[in-house]
């Protein structure tokens, strides 16, 4: 097992409108991994995940394939802080935020 990471991506291309936030949801939680995913009004998607860094790997890897009917031009991947996690709903490992 390698070590724990938090990563921040942000998500480019056709990716509202086509169930790409329960894509990563769901993933995500397959995987094990903490954190949150949201839509944000520029078009894009948001996510920080948190979990071992070979399966963060892996994720960001899914990420870019997205699910049936996405178009992922770019992900920007950023180191994540432990504070972003506090957005999470309370009680969750990992949730879909609201709009921002």
């Amino acid at each position: 097992m390698s070590e724990a990471v938090i990563v921040h991506l942000v998500v480019h291309g056709r990716v509202q409108g086509v169930v790409y936030r329960a894509f990563v949801e769901s993933e995500a939680r397959t995987r094990g991994l903490h954190g949150w995913v949201r839509n944000c009004r520029d078009g894009t998607v948001e996510a920080v995940l948190a979990g071992d860094a070979a399966l963060i790997e892996d994720m960001t890897a899914v990420c870019k394939r997205g699910p049936f009917g996405a178009r992922v031009d770019a992900i920007h991947r950023s180191d994540g802080h432990a504070s972003s996690l506090k957005e999470r709903a309370p009680g969750q490992v990992f949730s879909v935020l609201p709009t921002i």
